[in-house]
């Protein structure tokens, strides 16, 4: 191709390989929808510190939207015996869960004398009212019906998340794969009330001592195992900073939204999501 040609077809605008035209070009704020996510955050108060509170907690949001992904991913690997690419996915999931393990030192640079300056124009609304959050926390097997009640008023939120609670959890379907590879487990386990909270079981800690016990053989299962340990106890960090950003800036007040606060959040922090793979630590 002659220079007269290739100047020809180079694109309108381009100059050292920049794109000067974007008329008819996708462009960065239009591909992330900038202009939407960016003009969302509208405070209440004419308080300088309440963006901070906002940002943080629209941030929060959109990384649980993106562990929630993942996770619902994994689960449906893991049914179809399909571990490997859940483990890419379990990892992710757990340096988000870090990212937001990080912003509560962010949202903890917020004094209780400035979040006293906003606090009133919050009305009932809370962080307990986080669905996806909810959605998290049942995804990973910590089920309770009662917490339907938030959303009783929403009535598309409301069947999402008594769907959601009625499938099984990342830890019920890693249980089934035990059974299908040969380990002898309770039926109580595999066949069950998925709304129910999952309760240690002798069975389940019996095969996961002998996959601890023979790497080797069982790998695969290992590496899921290790995976889900990751996941628990970064939400168990998640767990205690998030108490303790909330008893540094309001005390042992009530939450907003009505909840006993503090005294909610540390009861929170004695809950095991996957028991049997605390346990045989004890055990090996």
């Amino acid at each position: 191709m002659s220079d007269q040609e290739k100047e020809r077809t180079k694109p309108a605008g381009l100059e050292e390989g920049i794109v000067t035209d974007f008329k008819k070009d996708l462009t960065y704020g239009d591909y992330l929808q900038l202009e939407n996510v960016l003009n969302s955050q509208h405070r209440l108060s004419d308080h300088h510190d309440e963006m901070l509170f906002i940002i943080i907690h629209q941030s929060s949001e959109l990384w649980m939207k993106l562990i929630l992904h993942e996770v619902n991913a994994a689960i449906e690997c893991i049914r179809l015996d399909n571990l490997d690419p859940s483990f890419k996915m379990l990892s992710r999931v757990s340096r988000i869960q870090q990212q937001l393990i990080q912003s509560w030192d962010v949202l903890s640079t917020l004094t209780p004398a400035e979040y006293m300056e906003f606090r009133d124009k919050l009305g009932y609304s809370s962080g307990f009212q986080s669905y996806q959050n909810r959605l998290i926390e049942f995804a990973l097997g910590h089920k309770n019906e009662e917490m339907l009640k938030v959303f009783s008023h929403q009535a598309d939120l409301y069947r999402r998340m008594e769907s959601a609670l009625h499938q099984p959890s990342i830890y019920d379907v890693a249980i089934q794969v035990l059974a299908r590879r040969g380990f002898s487990i309770d039926p109580e386990c595999l066949d069950r009330d998925w709304s129910r909270d999952y309760q240690a079981n002798s069975s389940v800690e019996t095969a996961w001592l002998s996959v601890y016990r023979d790497v080797e053989q069982y790998w695969d299962l290992y590496e899921l195992a290790e995976k889900l340990i990751d996941i628990e106890d970064r939400q168990q960090q998640w767990r205690y900073n998030h108490m303790k950003t909330v008893e540094r800036i309001i005390g042992y007040k009530r939450g907003t939204g009505g909840s006993s606060g503090v005294h909610y959040l540390q009861q929170r922090l004695s809950h095991r999501f996957f028991p049997e793979l605390w346990s045989i630590r004890t055990l090996l």
